[in-house]
């Protein structure tokens, strides 16, 4: 089905509300104080259906002061039908209504001139002329502009009849679901509702969407489509979801709604801004921005301090974080007058200096998104995520390892999605290198150099391993690399070592972890030779991560015998002051002797059997 979005705009009292009503019957005034003041002071949402085309109506309110219910509804207009009376023409909220629609970047316009009952006709083409010298000033597609009156029928099938000819050219496909909560509610019996635009991607019955501001996932349990029923909502629905486990005090208008895994938060986003005829932006003062259906308080800051600009680059600071995306649109406004509108160029907080900052800027304004990369990774150099594309870039991740694929000087890691500047390849290369150069017994695999080089994926260390084997400074035997300069078999000299190096450690062995990472060895390697040396004898293990050489277990053995014959007991007490190790080597040694038959435990203390004494 073909589905568009039509947002009205225009002055109070213009009659856009009853145009609606007209069009397809509903009442877009529905409170008590709507219908008492005569005016519109939220957003309505209602359709007109014909067939395979469906039209859904946002109608927003005319009244100055209610200008920013109106923004948060045309963040969703595919199309707007601008509405103009007859008997007043343009007037000052029509001004700012098709300012506000230019500065999000709407095109398509149409115009409908209501109450054409109340003027002659030669007025009416004068009000036409005006309207389409007034729309010059702006880049809109204008696609027509009909006469209408609410008593005359004819007209308003005639308005209807053109509406069907307008298809939705706007939206395009993003990688994921998004969607600005409008409205929310909770109705017995169902749950929590919310309302809004289905925007980037579309969303399914059952399916599991995220509540980033809430870290919370949950499960769509209905889709109502204009008020139908349905197994999935498509870009460009006005759509109703019930979300299973949401309490409904939890939500709020300007809430998103998207899929885990894109979105990260932000308390800043970068952006690039053009004011409005006779106004500027200042440096560090507080704006309202607004951002889908969202207003939040914001302190903008103008690169290079500068006073004021009236357009550029700009950094938004907000007390709260975005949720944002590229190329998303925002409205700046400052004591109910619209100021400024921008773009997200920049929505993850990069660490980044500020000269680099600019040339990004510039480079997401133009989208030259290879420029982009090669700014991102000379401020990563441990690695750029490409996890986070399709929100940085509005990049598939297919797309955007494309893109990593093409650049020169970099190593893109296509299963980890991350890629590297080539200067990074050196610096793991000079890290290995040095554990070789410094212990010539050193034995590990792509997993041990990882553990001590965390940031770097699998892949990346793995390309480098493979050169320093072509070089022919290590080899490989089976998972395993050495020093290309050591010839003989080392594998009994490892045993040594370790052996070696807890007979040093006596009394308080550190984990066996701990000792193969400090003597270059492969934990799993290490495994095998701590169990070969546990066979062997020359080592016991005590407890878990606890493995004493067979000297020093002899040893402390005879001394605590040597305690109880003393004392006539030991315990952890009289252990302790004689030996102060940790309690866990205390414990363990303790629980050791229970393996000698000469010897009971009472209650916490080890004593000789009687006959023993």
């Amino acid at each position: 089905m073909s589905n568009i979005i039509i947002g009205t705009a225009g002055h109070i009292d213009h009659g856009k509300t009853s145009l609606i009503k007209a069009l397809n019957g509903y009442e877009g005034d529905e409170t008590k104080e709507e219908k008492q003041r005569g005016i519109t002071i939220d957003l309505s949402f209602s359709n007109l259906k014909r067939a395979q085309q469906n039209i859904a109506f946002i109608d927003v309110p005319g009244h100055e002061k209610l200008v920013k219910n109106m923004i948060a509804g045309a963040f969703s207009f595919d199309c707007v039908m601008l509405v103009v009376a007859a008997n007043e023409g343009i007037m000052p909220q029509t001004v700012e209504h098709i300012e506000i629609m230019s500065l999000l970047g709407v095109k398509e316009l149409i115009v409908a001139i209501t109450k054409k009952d109340l003027v002659l006709k030669e007025d009416l083409e004068l009000q036409k002329n005006r309207i389409k010298n007034f729309l010059e000033d702006f880049d809109f597609d204008l696609k027509f502009i009909s006469c209408v009156s609410t008593h005359d029928e004819k007209s308003i099938e005639s308005l209807k009849e053109k509406l069907f000819t307008l298809k939705n050219t706007n939206k395009t496909q993003e990688n994921f679901f998004r969607y600005y909560v409008d409205r929310v509610f909770s109705v017995k019996g169902i749950g929590t509702v919310v309302t809004g635009t289905v925007l980037g991607n579309k969303c399914e019955l059952d399916e599991k969407v995220f509540i980033p501001h809430l870290n919370k996932e949950t499960r769509i349990k209905n889709i109502q489509v204009h008020n139908q029923n349905a197994i999935e909502a498509n870009i460009s629905n006005r759509t109703a979801l019930n979300l299973q486990n949401i309490k409904a005090v939890d939500l709020k208008r300007g809430d998103l709604i998207s899929k885990k895994g894109f979105l990260r938060g932000f308390d800043t986003l970068d952006i690039s801004f053009k004011c409005l005829k006779g106004k500027q932006l200042h440096h560090n003062r507080t704006y309202s921005l607004f951002i889908g259906s969202k207003k939040v308080e914001v302190k903008v800051l103008l690169f290079d301090s500068i006073a004021s600009l009236e357009s550029g680059f700009a950094t938004i600071k907000a007390k709260e974080p975005f949720f944002s995306i590229y190329k998303e649109k925002i409205i700046l406004r400052e004591s109910n007058h619209t100021i400024a509108g921008g773009i997200v160029l920049n929505c993850v907080n990069d660490p980044m200096k500020k000269s680099q900052k600019k040339f990004l800027l510039k480079s997401l304004d133009e989208a030259d998104y290879k420029q982009s990369y090669k700014i991102l990774l000379d401020a990563h150099k441990k690695g750029l995520g490409l996890i986070s594309s399709a929100q940085r870039f509005a990049l598939s991740h297919d797309q955007a390892v494309e893109f990593g694929k093409n650049l020169e000087n970099v190593f893109c890691d296509e299963k980890e999605l991350v890629i590297y500047p080539i200067e990074t390849k050196e610096y793991i290369k000079k890290q290995i290198k040095d554990i070789y150069t410094k212990n010539k017994y050193a034995l590990l695999s792509n997993a041990a150099i990882k553990l001590r080089i965390k940031w770097a994926s699998s892949s990346f260390i793995q390309s480098v391993l493979d050169e320093l084997e072509e070089e022919k400074f290590l080899v490989k035997e089976r998972s395993l690399y050495k020093n290309a300069n050591i010839k003989e078999d080392f594998s009994k000299n490892l045993e040594d070592i370790v052996s070696k190096r807890l007979e040093e450690e006596n009394l308080s062995p550190t984990a066996p972890y701990n000792i193969y990472d400090d003597l270059d060895i492969d934990r799993k390697l290490g495994d095998t030779i701590l169990k070969s040396l546990c066979s062997k004898k020359q080592v016991f293990r005590m407890q878990h991560n606890l493995f004493i050489h067979a000297n020093s277990l002899t040893k402390i053995v005879q001394e605590m015998k040597n305690i109880i014959k003393e004392d006539g007991y030991i315990d952890i007490k009289n252990f302790k002051e004689r030996y102060p190790l940790s309690r866990k080597y205390l414990i363990a040694y303790l629980d050791y002797l229970d393996n000698f038959s000469q010897i009971k435990k009472v209650d916490n203390k080890r004593v000789f059997l009687s006959e023993f004494v």
